[in-house]
Formats: C-alpha cells, structure tokens, sequence
C-alpha cells in the first residue's frame, strides 16, 4: 500500500495527463489495467447499477468496501475510490468511511460537495487526511466541486464559486480539483492556475480531447460513469436481441483483444 500510494501521487505530476477509465468490479478493473490504465478509479454510480441499485448512496457501504477490496486485490497498479460525500454528514463520520477504505488498499479518494456548504467538505478533507496519515498512507484526496454538474450558481458566477470553493478545499488539504460538467476548453485553461492544484474534468460530449486538455494545463481526466453505463446500455441491446430470435452470433462478436476473458483474469 505504502509504495502504491506513492505511485498514484507520481501520476499526477507528469509528465502526461492521467487518463482513468473508471471500473465497477474486480473484472472490469482487470480489463482497464489490461488495456494499459496506470492506475483504476471506480465509478460510484457504475458500481451501484452493477449491484442493482442507483446512485447517489444508496448501495450499502459495506457492498461499497467489498468491491473495493475486490478490485485491489485483482490488479497492480493504484486503485482510488468514489466515496460520493464520503458516507457521512459530518467529519467524524468521514473517519470511518477513510479507516474502511483504508483498509481496503485504496490510496486515493473522490469526495464531493454536492449541495452541501464548502465548510462541509472541508472539515471532511481535514478528517480524511488525518486518518490517512495515521494510517501511514499518503492519501490522494480529489475534491469535487459540483457547481457546475449541479448548476448551483448561475452561469455568471459559476467560475468564480468554483475558484473559491477549490481554493476553501485546497486549504483544508485536497490534492486535486474535479470539476464535472465543465467543457468549454478557454474555461478549463483560465480554471487551471486559478484553482492552484491538478485539475481533473470528466469525458463528456463536447470536452477536448487529451491532447488538448493536456496542453491547457489539466493533470487528469476520468471517464466517470461512461464506460459502465456504455456496458450496461450495451448488454440490454444483446439480450432483447437474443430474447427475439435466441440467435448466437451476436454474442460471439467481440474484439480480437477480448476473445478469451479467462487471459486476461489469470493472476500472475
């Protein structure tokens, strides 16, 4: 844990953007780092439809630390966790969530504000950090900043609330910035001295892409919930094909790369 912890936080200085296609299981976190990722993210919403159960808390934690722990244990690279709000209203209800994630080998978080104060947030980054470094771990706290994803301002100030709410998070200890919901490539580059820590966007339509985003000075880029809900989406089309004529050919039509699973979920 000590080493990969240390490795999450080399990521982040560069020289190339951190790209985190975000996992929803030990298996598709297999297949992320197969595919070549440095490091896995989880998708909290990703991980809740994959249990039968929607975002925004409501899949129970200990299902939450049980797939975290799948997940370290089945790659090799630093896995970093969606937390949501943390699991918890207040700051000493965060030190649990961080001991249990902790616990699990994660050595970075996603914490949110949501519609929360800032203060929340922050007295929730000064907990977390605490327990992570009685812990002895160098936890990597990405802060997410939902004034845009949430449109909580208006659209005139959005830019200057989410200055102040990262500068109000970078102070309590955050690592990083994840801005959700902002795309317009002249923004993210006037955001990233601004906020005066990595910032983080998420794949959507509309956002540059990595060269870019790169070029303009953003640390990390994540995949959110896409590529879960692509996977969902997609076995939802084969199985109404194959509830209409029980036809097998569509099942078998994959990507050369894929062709045989048990490759890629054989540890060694």
């Amino acid at each position: 844990m000590s080493s990969n912890d240390k490795d999450f936080r080399a990521l982040h200085a560069g020289p190339d953007l951190l790209i985190l296609p975000n996992a929803w299981d030990a298996g598709s976190a297999r297949v992320i780092a197969s595919a070549g990722a440095k490091a896995v993210a989880t998708s909290s919403a990703a991980v809740a439809w994959a249990r039968g159960y929607s975002d925004g808390q409501f899949l129970p934690f200990d299902k939450v630390i049980a797939v975290l722990t799948e997940i370290v244990h089945a790659v090799h690279v630093p896995v970093s966790a969606d937390i949501e709000a943390g699991y918890a209203h207040t700051a000493a209800e965060v030190g649990d969530t961080i001991a249990r994630v902790l616990d699990a080998g994660v050595v970075g978080i996603n914490i949110e504000d949501g519609i929360w104060p800032p203060q929340v947030l922050c007295d929730k980054i000064e907990r977390a950090k605490a327990v992570a470094a009685r812990a002895g771990v160098d936890l990597w706290v990405n802060a997410r900043v939902d004034v845009y994803i949430r449109g909580l301002t208006s659209v005139g100030s959005a830019f200057d609330e989410t200055v102040h709410r990262a500068a109000l998070y970078r102070s309590a200890g955050a690592d990083s910035i994840f801005v959700p919901g902002l795309v317009d490539r002249t923004t993210i580059a006037e955001l990233v001295p601004a906020i005066r820590l990595p910032l983080n966007v998420l794949a959507k339509p509309g956002l540059p892409d990595a060269s870019q985003l790169q070029a303009s000075g953003v640390r990390r880029l994540s995949a959110g919930a896409g590529i879960g809900k692509v996977a969902l989406n997609q076995t939802f089309i084969l199985a109404r094909a194959f509830l209409e004529d029980g036809r097998a050919e569509a099942l078998s039509e994959m990507p050369q790369e894929l062709t045989n699973l048990n490759d890629v979920m054989r540890r060694g």
